[in-house]
């Protein structure tokens, strides 16, 4: 069978490469949790990310992993524990943490009347990038992303992969040491969705950490130095491909998901108000989404 490239790609940046865990963690989570009334949809979360990492993060729908996402950017504050972002939290030095990081969801909406160029010249005095610097960068990302055919067209008349490709320029333009995204392949065909993969392993070979949600697995098992697995708003386990394999006894990231949830499963069918609570959390969130304006916040990270 063909090798791909994604797949020569990580053979390239194998775990050889990988810092050891003596480093101190770039991105760090201890105790951290957030409710929504009587609901935890993220409680007692412990995890660490390094320099050079990529790190998956899975879990069924309302496992908390979107949740977790927003408090390390510092779009959602913490009912409880800490978010360290290069040694910062973002309740206390937002603008460090916001130049450190790049965050990206699978629907950020862009500015429909500018256009891409006028889109990362925008974000970019926003992060108050030196002039010179601003059009070199615009330039390097235009040309990595293959932004040039569309450049001059609205944001608003661009394909969906068009669309995410300059959100992923908006997120790397700035040069943050951290990638935040959640289900950035979301709703993209798969020429669209291998060219984000092929972004975030670039990242990695420019030693920057990247924390990634998905609920494709087999993106995982291509790219993940580690992953984690979220279930009902806590991590229920952590570690290599291999290491999750061996734990569950079991041939693939498939199989090792479902083993590490299934444990639970049996909790859902005797406590059906988890289902209501969930969906008033959701609910929650969202008015708080609205409160604070945050599809603007997201846009000045």
């Amino acid at each position: 069978m063909m090798e791909t490239e994604i797949e020569r790609e990580t053979a390239e940046t194998s775990n050889s490469e990988f810092p050891l865990q003596s480093d101190p963690p770039i991105l760090q989570t201890a105790g951290l949790g957030k409710s929504y009334g009587t609901f935890w949809a993220v409680r007692d979360l412990n995890l660490s990310v390094m320099q050079g990492e990529i790190y998956g993060l899975l879990g069924p729908n309302g496992a908390g992993k979107t949740t977790t996402l927003r408090m390390m950017a510092g779009l959602l504050t913490p009912d409880e524990g800490n978010v360290w972002v290069a040694g910062e939290e973002p309740t206390t030095n937002p603008l460090y943490v916001k130049r450190k990081i790049g965050f990206l969801t699978g629907n950020t909406r862009l500015y429909q009347r500018l256009t891409p160029r006028e889109l990362l010249q925008f974000f970019g005095e926003l992060q108050e990038m030196p002039k010179e610097r601003l059009e070199q960068r615009m330039e390097q990302v235009m040309e990595e992303l293959g932004l040039h055919e569309f450049l001059g067209k609205p944001c608003g008349t661009l394909s969906t992969g068009q669309t995410q490709r300059v959100n992923i320029a908006r997120a790397l333009l700035h040069e943050p040491d951290i990638l935040i995204l959640d289900e950035p392949t979301s709703g993209l065909d798969i020429i669209s969705a291998d060219f984000i993969l092929q972004v975030i392993l670039r990242c990695r070979q420019q030693k920057k950490a990247v924390i990634f949600s998905t609920h494709i697995l087999a993106e995982t098992e291509l790219l993940c130095d580690r992953i984690g697995v979220m279930h009902q708003a806590a991590l229920v386990a952590e570690g290599s491909l291999t290491a999750l394999k061996e734990l569950t006894q079991t041939q693939s990231m498939a199989e090792a998901f479902l083993a590490l949830i299934r444990p639970n499963l049996s909790e859902l069918t005797s406590q059906p108000v988890l289902a209501e609570q969930a969906e008033q959390a959701e609910q929650a969130e969202q008015a708080e989404q609205a409160e604070t304006s945050t599809s603007r916040e997201e846009q000045d990270i």
